[in-house]
C-alpha cells in the first residue's frame, strides 16, 4: 500500500509538473529547437521520474526515463522532434498524470504505459537527426546535484522506516545549494512569504459569505447616522424653542419658579445636545474607518476566491491541437489576457461553454491545410482566445482566422429545416442569421460525426452563460473567421442590483440586465399592432406590465408617468413597467432551498440594507414571458382598471395563417374588443382552458389540432359548452359548413366572401358590442 501523504504530494507535483510538460511541448511543436523550452521540458520528466521513485511508482519512472531520453537527445542535436515525438511524449504526459488518480485502471495504464516507451524507443532509433553538435549546457546546470543520487538514497532509508515529508524535505535541503548571495536570499524569503495556502471551497465560501454580510450590514450604519443627524437637529430646534419660551418668561417677571425650571431643562438639553455632537462624530468616524476596513475584507476575501483566467485553460491547447490533427489540420490556442482574474465558480462553469466554441472553431472554423495554403494564409489556422474585465463583467472573446460562415448555406439551411419560410429568410439581415446557430438542433454540418453535427453545441453554450445571467453574441467575416462575443459577471456571490416595487412586494433586477430606467408620460404611450409602445431614441419599446409577468392585479391607479425599466438587447428591448424605483444595492445572493426547484421569474434570494428579505428576478425568464405574452396576445394594457377589462369582451383568435390572423386580430382590436391570438388548434385550446373569453374564432385546417376537433372539445367542456364559437374558413362549399356547424359552431363565414363588415357583424351577432 503507498503511503497516502506521499501519493498526494505526488499527485500535486505531476499536476504541475504535466503542466509544464504539455504547454512546453505544444510550443517545441511549432519550433523543436528551442533551448529554453527544451530544458524546462526536460527538467519536468526528470523531476517526475525521480519523484515516481520515491513513492515507489516504477511505471511512472520508466516512462519519465524514455521521456528524459528522448528530449536530452533533442537537447544534443541527436533528434529533430517532430508531430510524432509530440505525440508520444503528449501521451507520456498523460500517464504520469493518471498515475496517482484513485480511479485509474492500473491494467488499463500498464498497457498505455508500455506503448508509449516502444513508441518512444523506436523514435529514438530511427528519428532524424539534427546535427552533431553537442551544446554547451549553463555552468549552473552542470553543478546541480545529481537528484538520483537522492532518490537512491531515501529510497534505501524508506527501508528502515515509514518515508515522512519532513524526512525527505531535510535530506533535499541538506543538499541544496545555498543561494549564492543576499539578492537570491531574499527571493528565497519571498516566495516563502507568498507561498500557496490550500483552503477548502467549503471554508472560503463560508467566509466570504461571512464578509459579504458584514459589508452590507456596514452599510446600514449610514442611514443610522442620517437619522441621528436628524435627531440632532430637532433637538436644536427645540432648544432654541425652550429658550425663546424662557425669554418671554422672565420679560413677564411673575413666574420665578417656572423660569427656574425652564433654565434647568435648557441646561439639560444643551448637555444632551454636546453629547449627541460628539457621539455623532464618533460614530461618523467609525462608521468610515469600518466600511474601508470591511470593503478591504471583502475584497482580500473575494480576491482569495478570484483565479487567472488561463486556469480554465488546462489542456484546452492540446485538445485544440489534437483534434486539429485528427481532422487532418493544423491549429494553435492564442490566450491574451490569461491573468483576467475571475470568480473561481464562473471559471468552472464557462469551461464547458468554452470547450464547444473550440471544437468548433476548429471543426467548422479551420480550414484543411492545402485549402488554406490556396487562400494565401498561413497552414497553421489560429484560435485567440480573449479576457478581458469591462463595466464590471467578464468579456471573453473566441476567434479564428477560418472560412467564416458561409449565410447563403445558413439561409437555405434555415429553410430546410422549417424554422421559416423562404420569403422571410430572403429579408433576414447578418445578424438574425446568425441567431440561428443557437436553436437547439441547428447545425450547419449535414452528416454527424465525433465532433459535431448533432446541434447540441451552440444551443448549451446559450443555455450555460445565461444561466451565468450572461449573453453570447456572434459575429464574422467571410473567409476571415468567426468571433464569438460571452459577457458574464466576475463573481455571482455579489450582485449589483437596481430596488423596485411590484405589487405589494419588493424586488431586485441585477444592473448587468438592465440597459437604462426612464420615466413615461402618458402621453408618450401608443398602440401599435396591438399592445402598447414608447418611443425611446427613435425606437418602439413594447411595453410590458411586470405585475402581470409575476401574476399581480394591475394597478387601478392612474399615474402621470410610469417607472420603466429597458431589459433584453439593444435589438429588441422591452420597458418593463414597475410601480416604484427605490434605488440601488449591493445585494448577497442566497440560494433559494433546492426543495422549492425554479421558482419562475425568480433568480436567488438577497436581504436589503435594512436586513429585510427580498428576491433577486431573473431576467431571462422575464423576457421568454414577455416574448410569449405578445405572441400570444395577451397582453393587458397597462394603467387599464380591473372594471375597464371587465366591461372590454375578450375575442380568441386561433388560425395559422399570420395574415388572416393579425388581419382579424386588428378589425376586433380597433372595434374596442380585446384580442387574443393562437397559431394552432392546440395553442387555442391551452388558451380557453387558462383564460375567459367571450367569443372563439377559429379556421378549420390548422396543425396539430383542426378547428373541428377544437371546437368539438369546446362542446365537450362543461364550462365552456356555451362560449359563442365562429368559423372562418377558406372552405365554402355546402358540406364543410354543415360539417362545422354539426361540431357545434354557432356562425360559419367563407373567407372567400370575407370582408370587414360581414366578420364585425357576426362578431356583434354572438356577443354584442365591445
Amino acid at each position: 500500500m503507498l503511503d497516502p501523504i506521499m501519493l498526494e504530494l505526488f499527485r500535486q507535483e505531476a499536476e504541475t509538473q504535466t503542466a509544464v510538460l504539455t504547454d512546453g511541448l505544444l510550443a517545441l511543436e511549432r519550433n523543436p529547437q528551442q533551448a529554453d523550452l527544451l530544458e524546462s521540458c526536460m527538467r519536468a520528466a526528470h523531476s517526475l521520474k525521480g519523484a515516481a521513485r520515491i513513492v515507489d511508482l516504477p511505471l511512472g519512472g520508466e516512462v519519465a526515463h524514455v521521456m528524459e531520453d528522448c528530449l536530452v537527445a533533442a537537447q544534443e542535436n541527436r533528434l529533430l522532434l517532430g508531430a510524432e515525438h509530440i505525440d508520444q511524449l503528449l501521451q507520456g504526459t498523460d500517464v504520469l498524470l493518471r498515475l496517482a488518480q484513485p480511479d485509474t485502471d492500473p491494467h488499463a495504464l500498464s498497457k498505455q504505459a508500455e506503448k508509449v516507451q516502444q513508441g518512444l524507443q523506436r523514435l529514438l532509433e530511427s528519428g532524424s537527426v539534427a546535427g552533431a553538435a553537442v551544446p554547451i549546457l549553463p555552468e549552473s546546470v552542470l553543478a546541480e546535484p545529481n537528484l538520483d543520487d537522492i532518490n537512491q538514497s531515501l529510497l534505501l532509508s524508506a527501508a528502515d522506516g515509514p518515508a515522512t515529508v519532513s524526512a525527505i524535505a531535510a535530506e533535499i535541503s541538506a543538499v541544496s545549494p545555498e543561494p549564492p548571495d543576499v539578492s537570491a536570499r531574499a527571493a528565497s524569503k519571498s516566495a516563502a512569504a507568498d507561498r500557496a495556502l490550500r483552503v477548502s471551497a467549503e471554508q472560503l465560501n463560508i467566509v466570504l459569505d461571512l464578509a459579504s454580510r458584514t459589508l452590507v450590514r456596514s452599510h446600514t450604519l449610514i442611514p443610522r447616522i442620517d437619522g441621528m443627524q436628524r435627531l440632532k437637529r430637532q433637538f436644536g430646534a427645540l432648544e432654541r424653542s425652550l429658550a425663546s419660551l424662557l425669554n418671554e418668561t422672565q420679560e413677564a417677571g411673575n413666574v420665578a419658579s417656572l423660569a427656574t425650571q425652564l433654565e434647568d431643562t435648557l441646561a439639560q438639553l444643551r448637555d444632551s445636545q454636546t453629547r449627541l455632537h460628539e457621539g455623532l462624530g464618533w460614530l461618523d468616524d467609525f462608521a468610515w474607518d469600518n466600511e474601508l476596513c470591511v470593503q478591504r475584507l471583502y475584497d482580500t476575501v473575494l480576491a482569495c476566491r478570484m483565479r487567472p483566467f488561463s486556469d480554465v485553460l488546462a489542456g484546452q491547447a492540446r485538445m485544440v491541437r489534437d483534434l486539429a490533427r485528427s481532422l487532418g489540420k493544423q491549429a494553435e490556442l492564442q490566450l491574451v489576457g490569461g491573468q483576467t482574474q475571475v470568480d473561481r465558480d464562473i471559471l468552472e462553469l464557462l469551461e464547458a461553454p468554452l470547450t464547444h466554441l473550440l471544437r468548433n472553431a476548429v471543426d467548422h472554423g479551420v480550414e484543411a491545410v492545402e485549402v488554406r495554403r490556396q487562400r494565401g494564409k498561413e497552414e497553421c489556422g489560429v484560435i485567440r482566445l480573449h479576457a478581458r474585465h469591462h463595466a464590471g463583467m467578464l468579456v471573453v472573446e473566441v476567434s479564428d482566422d477560418g472560412q467564416g460562415v458561409d449565410l447563403d448555406v445558413l439561409r437555405r439551411q434555415v429553410v430546410e429545416r422549417g424554422f421559416t419560410k423562404a420569403e422571410t429568410a430572403a429579408r433576414l439581415t447578418e445578424a438574425e442569421l446568425l441567431e440561428f446557430l443557437f436553436l437547439p438542433g441547428f447545425s450547419m454540418k449535414r452528416q454527424v460525426s465525433e465532433v459535431s453535427g448533432r446541434g447540441v453545441g451552440l444551443d448549451a453554450v446559450q443555455h450555460q452563460v445565461r444561466q451565468l445571467r450572461g449573453m453570447v453574441r456572434v459575429r464574422q467575416q467571410p473567409g476571415k473567421g468567426t468571433t464569438f462575443h460571452l459577457e458574464v459577471p466576475l463573481t455571482l456571490s455579489v450582485v449589483r442590483c437596481l430596488l423596485v416595487d411590484i405589487g405589494d412586494e419588493r424586488y431586485a433586477l441585477p444592473l448587468a440586465h438592465i440597459d437604462r430606467m426612464l420615466q413615461v408620460g402618458a402621453e408618450q404611450i401608443v398602440q401599435l399592432e396591438g399592445h402598447q409602445h414608447c418611443l425611446v431614441e427613435g425606437l418602439h419599446i413594447s411595453l410590458i406590465s411586470a405585475r402581470q409577468i409575476l401574476g399581480y392585479a394591475e394597478n387601478n391607479e392612474h399615474a402621470a408617468e410610469l417607472p420603466v425599466v429597458l431589459i433584453g438587447d439593444s435589438s429588441n428591448p422591452y420597458g418593463v413597467v414597475v410601480d416604484r424605483f427605490i434605488g440601488e444595492s449591493t445585494l448577497v445572493t442566497v440560494p433559494l432551498d433546492a426543495r422549492l426547484g425554479k421558482l419562475p421569474h425568480i433568480y436567488a434570494g438577497a436581504v436589503s440594507e435594512e436586513g429585510a428579505p427580498l428576491l433577486i428576478l431573473d431576467v431571462e425568464d422575464m423576457l421568454r414571458a414577455a416574448t410569449k405574452l405578445i405572441s400570444s396576445g395577451r397582453l393587458e394594457f397597462i394603467g387599464q382598471s380591473e372594471g375597464e377589462r371587465q366591461q372590454r369582451k375578450r375575442v380568441l383568435v386561433v388560425d395559422d395563417s399570420l395574415t388572416v390572423r393579425e388581419l382579424e386580430r386588428k378589425l376586433l382590436l380597433n372595434q374596442g374588443y380585446d384580442v387574443a391570438v393562437a397559431v394552432d388548434g392546440m395553442d387555442g385550446w391551452n388558451a380557453l382552458r387558462s383564460e375567459h373569453f367571450d367569443l372563439l374564432l377559429t379556421d378549420i385546417d390548422m396543425p396539430r389540432m383542426d378547428g373541428i376537433e377544437l371546437v368539438t372539445l369546446v362542446r365537450g367542456d362543461r364550462r365552456l359548452q356555451r362560449l359563442p364559437v365562429m368559423v372562418v374558413s377558406y372552405k365554402d362549399r355546402e358540406e364543410d359548413r354543415r360539417r362545422g356547424l354539426d361540431a357545434g359552431a354557432d356562425y360559419y363565414l367563407a373567407k372567400a366572401n370575407f370582408h370587414d363588415d360581414a366578420l364585425l357583424d357576426a362578431v356583434k351577432m354572438l356577443i354584442g358590442s365591445p
